[in-house]
């Protein structure tokens, strides 16, 4: 572990290798799995009443689960709030392009039809934060799961490390100063 600005960040972040490989997972993060994505607090009204532009680029079912229930839920196992999921487990934001999955809030984002961008959880993934409210301290940890073993093979492939193909959730998260010095103890670590 390496502290960097009060926050904890697991050796497993800055020295593991990780690449996104959609080709081989279709996007199964966005269906797998028991909860929605957690929401930080300033996320969860843009995610619980989306926008028309957003609602667009959803199958007919996500719609009206969004009309009826809202695109939020509190869940209580984990005490958190997330977007909520169709009766199958796909998150509701979860849109289609062929046979790959993908987050229809990012996809208008970068259409640049809303201003704000898919759960900063998910545009972390698979690095998770870790928080606690009381004490306030934060740890950064790598959330290994068995379908993203093709993005650790086209890491390692492509040398990418985990902490560098995060960079602009981290930038979004941290800034710039916390992302270079992540850079700085990967280094060390070499």
């Amino acid at each position: 572990m390496v502290l960097i600005e009060e926050i904890l960040v697991s050796d497993e972040v800055l020295k593991n290798r990780f690449q996104c490989d959609l080709n081989a997972c279709k996007g199964a993060c966005c269906y797998e799995g028991d909860y929605g994505a957690p929401l930080e607090k300033d996320e969860i009204e843009n995610f619980h009443n989306p926008p028309k532009v957003v609602l667009d680029l959803l199958s007919k079912e996500a719609v009206l689960k969004i009309n009826a229930d809202g695109g939020t839920q509190f869940y209580k196992d984990n005490k958190k709030q997330g977007t909520n999921l169709m009766e199958n487990g796909a998150c509701v934001f979860l849109a289609k392009e062929g046979d790959i999955s993908y987050c229809a809030v990012e996809m208008a984002y970068k259409n640049d039809l809303i201003e704000f961008n898919k759960p900063i959880s998910c545009h972390l993934y698979p690095i998770r934060v870790s928080k606690n409210e009381h004490t306030g301290f934060e740890a950064l940890n790598y959330d290994e799961w068995d379908i993203c073993s093709a993005a650790c093979d086209l890491g390692k492939k492509n040398q990418m490390p985990m902490y560098k193909f995060c960079k602009d959730a981290i930038l979004r998260a941290y800034g710039q100063d916390f992302y270079d010095a992540m850079d700085d103890a990967a280094k060390m670590l070499d």
